[in-house]
């Protein structure tokens, strides 16, 4: 919650304070961080009457004198030069500049000089760089997410630019939150412990004085992983609903586009489901499939006994009274319509792909041991002609990261098999995945270990009863909060950065995964958050990941890494 109260706050203080019409301009990552907080009729209501993009508005001429600008951009050198260009030719009455991040000396005396018709009336830096997606999650929606992949010398000047904008949205999440973090990283991970120590050296150093907020409590925790630590979660079937949502149709920005996927209704095509604006979408957003549809069918039978009310208007007080509902009864009428859409939806998909079979094996590949059960599983999938081509590479690569040292043999068995019965299959994508994720390269207890203790441990836990077959595996990141809540997390897995240490127990953990973070990542840290153990976790990540995504920036960094060695 604290985040999006955060943005919402600056935002607020950039709007209200300007009377009279005004025109907001974003540019293509500022209009994310503000359209996830703040709707269209509440920029309405700040007498916004325009949104524009800043690349687009340098198109038009026409002149808007009666219209105040409002800028809030990101400090890059392209949204500068576009700035200073309009500034030279200004087409409305008054300018007002907020950037989201920290502005540079050369960049302020660059658009002091671009301002001849002195027509700026403030420059503020507002440090709102984060997309608050949830109360506990954030993101930065990195378009070149598979740079994390890469080694250093592949494409230095790319990879530099991908850690730039992931500290720069850190250090904004700590000024908005007004505090200085202890920074721990994982140690296996190269660009973990680069992006600690630039973030360390920016805090400590060239920034001291802007983060030195002079407060009592103890430094919250920035803990910096790598998705490489648990490849597993992005490649598992979802079955809770935010989660399932964003596996099986994607969510970008709170919003669902539905356009590829059914028959709906003009107003259903993109849809928002936002647990700030959704009352029934924040209640269910992390249950199971099963309940959920339950829970909409709850919510369909007390929408139609509304609408059967409405049908009884007999009399002038009743159609006043009916009126001044219309509103609400619109809207809860959109909101049933939506999420009965997207869960016949996402059924037919599990139905067509054949998903609770495959879901299935993944769980027990992800949660159970029994290697020579796993290969007639998932050999015995590979042969069903129903699975599609991306279950079975998911299959192959959860099979691999599983049993990689055990069974050599069988594993080679299972990528002729997939590679003759796949044509889609890429070769080698498995391989990579292996050197880029495999047991060799990863900090952190993937799998329990099989010693006695796990083995006695998962017999505890399994007389208590799983929740649900499909819903049995725990992220990394469950195994992580419960060791920071222990206070066992161990130096040598995460190290400390310079010599700033944990004084006591942090009470705000900040853990941001570098290649992304997953909704059932998000579940598990809501859940965490929800048991008052005296700590609040935050979730952020470089981009929010589904198989497809994390697919994608696998095969996007295998062949660039290819491409380099054969120029090499």
């Amino acid at each position: 919650m604290v985040l999006i109260t955060a943005v919402r706050d600056y935002i607020n203080r950039m709007l209200h304070d300007i009377s009279g019409m005004k025109v907001l301009i974003l540019d293509s990552q500022t209009v994310s961080i503000v359209s996830v907080v703040y709707s269209q009729s509440e920029l309405l209501q700040k007498e916004v009457f325009l949104v524009e993009l800043v690349d687009s508005i340098s198109m038009s001429k026409e002149p808007m004198s009666h219209l105040k600008a409002v800028y809030f951009l990101r400090p890059t050198s392209q949204n500068i030069h576009l700035l200073r260009r309009q500034l030279t030719t200004p087409r409305f009455g008054e300018y007002h500049l907020f950037f989201s991040n920290m502005l540079k000396d050369t960049q302020l005396h660059n658009i002091a000089d671009s301002d001849e018709h002195e027509i700026v009336q403030q420059v503020q830096e507002f440090y709102a760089d984060f997309v608050a997606i949830d109360a506990y999650h954030f993101t930065f929606n990195i378009a070149s997410n598979h740079m994390y992949m890469l080694p250093a010398v592949v494409d230095p000047s790319s990879l530099q630019q991908f850690c730039d904008r992931v500290i720069d949205g850190i250090a904004a999440i700590f000024l908005a939150l007004k505090r200085r973090p202890v920074i721990r990283y994982s140690r296996t991970s190269d660009i973990a412990k680069r992006i600690a120590q630039e973030a360390s050296k920016l805090m400590y150093q060239q920034e001291s004085g802007l983060f030195d907020f002079r407060r009592a409590e103890v430094s919250p925790l920035l803990l910096i992983v790598d998705r490489r630590d648990d490849p597993v979660t992005p490649l598992l079937n979802q079955w809770t609903y935010q989660a399932m949502v964003h596996e099986l149709i994607g969510i970008q920005d709170n919003k669902v586009d539905l356009r590829n996927f059914t028959k709906s209704s003009k107003d259903q095509e993109e849809v928002v489901l936002s647990s700030e604006q959704d009352a029934f979408f924040k209640a269910n957003m992390y249950e199971n499939f099963g309940d959920i549809g339950m829970n909409i069918k709850k919510m369909v039978d007390d929408f139609q006994q509304v609408a059967k009310s409405n049908q009884n208007i007999q009399t002038i007080e009743d159609m006043a009274k009916f009126v001044d509902n219309y509103p609400e009864y619109r809207k809860m009428h959109g909101n049933v319509s939506k999420h009965v859409t997207l869960v016949t939806e996402m059924s037919r998909i599990v139905e067509e792909r054949k998903l609770m079979l495959v879901s299935q094996t993944e769980q027990d590949l992800a949660c159970n041991g029994g290697q020579g059960a796993a290969f007639e599983a998932v050999t015995n999938l590979l042969n069903n002609e129903h699975v599609s081509d991306i279950d079975r590479l998911r299959l192959v690569m959860l099979y691999a990261l599983r049993y990689e040292k055990e069974s050599p043999v069988q594993l080679m068995q299972l990528f002729n098999k997939l590679a003759s019965s796949s044509p889609k299959y890429k070769p080698g994508l498995v391989q990579f995945l292996l050197k880029q994720a495999g047991v060799d390269r990863r900090t952190g207890d993937l799998y329990g270990s099989r010693d006695l203790f796990n083995y006695a441990l998962n017999m505890a836990r399994g007389l208590k009863g799983v929740e649900n077959v499909y819903t049995q595996h725990q992220p990394l990141l469950s195994q992580i909060m419960e060791s920071v809540v222990k206070g066992r997390l161990r130096d040598v897995d995460y190290p400390y950065v310079g010599n700033h240490f944990q004084q006591a127990r942090p009470q705000d953990v900040i853990v941001f995964i570098v290649g992304g973070t997953t909704y059932e990542e998000a579940r598990a840290v809501a859940l965490q958050n929800s048991t008052n153990s005296g700590i609040r976790f935050i979730l952020g990540g470089s981009a929010i990941l589904n198989s497809k995504r994390f697919l994608k920036d696998l095969e996007e960094a295998q062949r660039i890494t290819r491409t380099s060695a054969n120029t090499i």
